[in-house]
């Protein structure tokens, strides 16, 4: 889809839910790090205007897919937006294994833990620092997309794609 975008210079709207990619033998068995790389690829070469819009999960290195953070683009983010390097869930677990390892009571400080992250984890903190233009309303969605085609349309430009096949 995005080689398609390239070839004919069309703009990219991306509605952003990437959870991640999975991990584990299965997965290599599946060779979903190969496939994902190639996605990731293609979002990166893509020279389009682009526009994302994370309205749920984006996390590690395939919610860097969402776009080419080298390049202008509009991000905005719905409020149900939750993003990051790890999901809180799972990721509490992996930084704090020595200590719930070592606690009497480890589903309590699990639980403790927990509650101390949540009070920290809030989706202005985390817009600001993925460089989210803004977080928006869903209902605002459309005007912001309407925005975004107009200052795109006039970047199109005939020629042949920024590059060539990918193995």
């Amino acid at each position: 889809f995005l080689d398609m975008a390239e070839t004919f210079h069309l703009p990219v709207v991306n509605f952003v839910d990437n959870p991640g990619f999975v991990v584990g033998v299965a997965a290599e068995a599946a060779a979903t790090i190969r496939h994902g790389s190639r996605a990731l690829a293609a979002v990166y070469q893509a020279t389009v205007p682009w526009c994302s819009v994370l309205i749920r999960k984006c996390f590690g290195v395939a919610g860097a897919a969402n776009a080419n953070a080298t390049r202008l683009h509009y991000r905005f983010a719905w409020p149900s937006g939750d993003w990051g390097s790890l999901p809180m869930e799972g990721g509490i677990e992996a930084a704090f294994k020595s200590d719930l390892a070592a606690s009497d009571n480890p589903e309590q400080l699990l639980a403790d833990i927990q509650a101390r992250m949540e009070q920290v984890r809030s989706p202005f903190r985390t817009a600001e620092g993925f460089l989210m233009e803004d977080i928006i309303d869903p209902r605002d969605t459309r005007p912001m997309l309407v925005e975004f085609a107009n200052l795109a349309a006039p970047l199109r430009r005939a020629g042949p794609s920024a590059f060539g096949l990918r193995p």
